[in-house]
């Protein structure tokens, strides 16, 4: 059987070993971890400090942030004082649930009268909406307080005045053209870019609000700790960006979690089969264990399960909760399954041309859109290609007896997720007028539409995606801080990555690479024979190492010389910890560290042109022969400029900016005389 191995694209950062030597000797973490820190956009060692001890930054007060942050404890602070009814309006995704429990543990430990509303997916969608507002108003509540939604919500919101209610907006999402007209919004998309709070979720924006209204009430004992733990399962959850006070707090809760008080958390934790060594050996995984379990119910169970979960104070209540919690997110993992392969299938079999389209649109009847962006997601690992996946929408049950009812009037709900060069927002914001609702940002995104407009949809995603996607673009693309070598990799190493946690969207995980790595053993392992299992060894050294790599049984066998791009993991077993590798990305080993030189192009102009690898970096080349130049450009964009016999070149996006370099200095030396190879071919 000829070997073959999963087409990708790496994109290895550049080194800048002035940086990382400075943090290194200001921090004691190793040069590899140094450039990790570096690549997170870190640039001295005054920022790396605060990036490793994120506590030892002095932060700004929520209430100078937040310009209706004091109103909001006002208005919450009588209604508590005078028995006015207060009503939580949620939302049925992880954030929503866990914003909504949080805030009724708050107000209850407040003493408030406080009761809840969330949508229902089927038949209400996302939001606050006119139904609740009435019955709401119906019910004899006075505050309406909205979590992880209604800053899009004008019209209901404005109903909701005009019937006599306060309406306090928390929400994280962005900001439409005109706001709705509530007594106060906390949103920190309203705050300045810089803000350490701008990238909370609404779970975040629910926790300060909380935390500031009990320390005015002077009621702060015994509630912080169940709060901040509510809090980083509600962040974690979301896939909140792992930045600002995000980070901090997170760092603090996931500490915090494994001696979790919560009976919530703790049955959460039994259900999982977290055990006690477990808590002590890898606390900062808990939180990530669990946050799927609370995104299954968001996804295709009864919210309300979630918020008696985390509301309870009996043991034997949160234990049944969390039990049903696991059936749901069992059920989650075998459609999530069920819908891949029948996606993969439909694409490959009928085919989707989507090479040729730049996206890939599959829709199918019977699934659940509930869990079909969890797919998407899974789609775009594996083509690379951004991905719009949708179902058929159910019938209202008036209509399920109507014979006549054709296949035009059904509508098609679905999820999208994007890659790197390709916006989600601005792609369904193109395709507006065939479009019903939508919504969401650069990366991912919703959708519903007729179905009789769906080969329309497809062609107009495509004509944007020819705007700004070239096919190069069409490979799952890895990304890689470093290259180590196998001898590097120790427990020391594992530590101070480990050391840096959380990892998360903002603040990726670590991937490092190393070349010519021979594969000495391989076997397909798991239920299904999904999982491939390794040992490699590097070139010119005695060391092996033990990989895995997930959902990769169909690359078994791989060649047995690779290029391996991995993560670390620890495994213990039988008492014992050792390091392993999670493998994210092979390619064809590259000897000498030069392959694939293309084709030279000679113009009318008198200059050669030509690209090569080096050191696993894409570069292009040019000699301008009546300048008697060579310039050598990066993939960030950076030009080299040597003069032929000159010891100095200029290094720099432009002349204005670019600096002076000895070209007799590794790497330089070495990189020019490969252009000049490939120039001469």
């Amino acid at each position: 059987m000829m070997a073959r191995i999963p087409n990708q694209r790496w994109r290895i950062a550049s080194s800048q070993p002035e940086i990382v030597e400075q943090i290194s000797l200001s921090t004691g973490l190793l040069p590899l971890v140094s450039q990790v820190i570096v690549n997170r956009g870190i640039e001295n060692s005054d920022l790396a400090h605060i990036y490793i001890d994120p506590e030892t930054e002095e932060l700004p007060s929520p209430l100078e942030e937040f310009p209706d942050l004091a109103a909001s404890i006002q208005l919450l602070e009588d209604a508590i004082a005078f028995k006015e009814k207060i009503a939580i309006c949620g939302d049925y995704d992880a954030d929503g649930m866990t914003s909504t429990a949080l805030l009724l543990r708050t107000l209850r430990h407040l003493g408030a009268d406080v009761d809840y509303a969330i949508p229902s997916r089927m038949k209400d969608g996302y939001g606050i909406n006119q139904r609740i507002v009435e019955e709401f108003a119906e019910n004899g509540v006075g505050i309406i307080l909205t979590v992880d939604n209604g800053i899009s919500a004008y019209e209901p919101v404005l109903l909701a005045v005009e019937l006599g209610l306060i309406v306090i907006i928390t929400d994280h999402h962005d900001l439409p053209e005109k706001l709705p007209p509530a007594d106060a919004i906390l949103n920190p998309k309203l705050l300045n870019i810089t803000s350490p709070y701008r990238g909370l979720a609404g779970v975040g924006v629910a926790y300060i609000l909380a935390i500031a209204l009990a320390k005015k009430l002077n009621k702060v004992k015994g509630l912080t700790s169940q709060l901040l733990e509510l809090f980083t399962l509600g962040t974690i959850a979301d896939l909140a960006p792992l930045v600002g006070v995000n980070r901090r707090w997170l760092k603090r809760g996931l500490r915090q979690l494994p001696n979790s008080e919560l009976p919530g958390i703790q049955a959460l934790m039994t259900v999982a089969g977290v055990n006690e060594e477990q808590k002590q050996l890898q606390p900062d995984d808990i939180g990530f264990r669990l946050g799927p379990r609370i995104n299954a119910i968001g996804r295709i169970g009864d919210p309300q399960l979630v918020i008696e979960l985390l509301t309870t104070d009996e043991t034997g209540i949160a234990l049944e909760r969390a039990m049903r919690c696991e059936a749901v997110n069992s059920e989650r993992q075998q459609l999530c399954e069920k819908i891949q392969k029948e996606a993969i299938e439909l694409v490959e079999t009928k085919p989707i041309p989507w090479k040729e389209l730049r996206v890939l649109v599959v829709v199918k009847e019977n699934w659940h859109h509930g869990v079909i962006g969890i797919v998407a997601s899974r789609l775009v690992e594996r083509y690379g290609v951004p991905v719009f996946i949708g179902t058929y929408e159910e019938e209202e049950e008036k209509d399920k007896n109507k014979k006549n009812k054709s296949n035009q009037e059904l509508k098609i709900r679905g999820s999208a997720r994007g890659i790197e060069e390709f916006n989600i927002f601005e792609a369904l914001n193109y395709c507006q007028d065939i479009l019903g609702k939508y919504g969401g940002h650069k990366a991912a995104g919703g959708f519903s539409f007729p179905a009789k407009n769906l080969e329309s949809l497809e062609q107009k995603l495509s004509e944007f995606a020819h705007q700004c996607l070239e096919q190069q673009h069409l490979k799952p693309l890895v990304k890689i801080d470093a290259l180590a070598h196998l001898e590097e990799i120790n427990h020391n190493l594992y530590d101070q990555i480990d050391s840096l946690q959380p990892w998360g969207i903002g603040n990726s995980f670590p991937v490092f690479w190393t070349p010519n790595v021979t594969v000495k053993e391989q076997k397909k392992i798991g239920k299904n024979q999904d999982h491939l299992k390794l040992v490699l060894q590097e070139d010119n050294s005695p060391k092996e190492m033990k990989a895995i790599s997930w959902r990769w049984g169909e690359y078994c066998p791989l060649p047995s010389k690779i290029d391996i791009a991995y993560k670390l993991q620890e495994n213990h077993w039988q008492g014992v910890t050792n390091i392993e590798l999670e493998i994210v990305g092979v390619r064809l080993s590259q000897e000498n560290k030069t392959i694939a030189i293309n084709h030279q192009i000679k113009t009318n102009n008198n200059i050669k042109k030509g690209r090569f690898n080096y050191n696993g970096r894409t570069y292009a080349c040019s000699l301008w022969q009546p300048l008697n130049e060579l310039r050598i450009k990066n993939e960030q964009g950076k030009v080299l400029a040597i003069k032929k016999g000159n010891r100095f070149g200029l290094l720099g996006t432009s002349r204005n900016n670019a600096r002076k370099i000895d070209i007799t200095k590794p790497p330089y030396f070495h990189l020019i005389k490969t252009a000049i190879s490939v120039l001469q071919d």
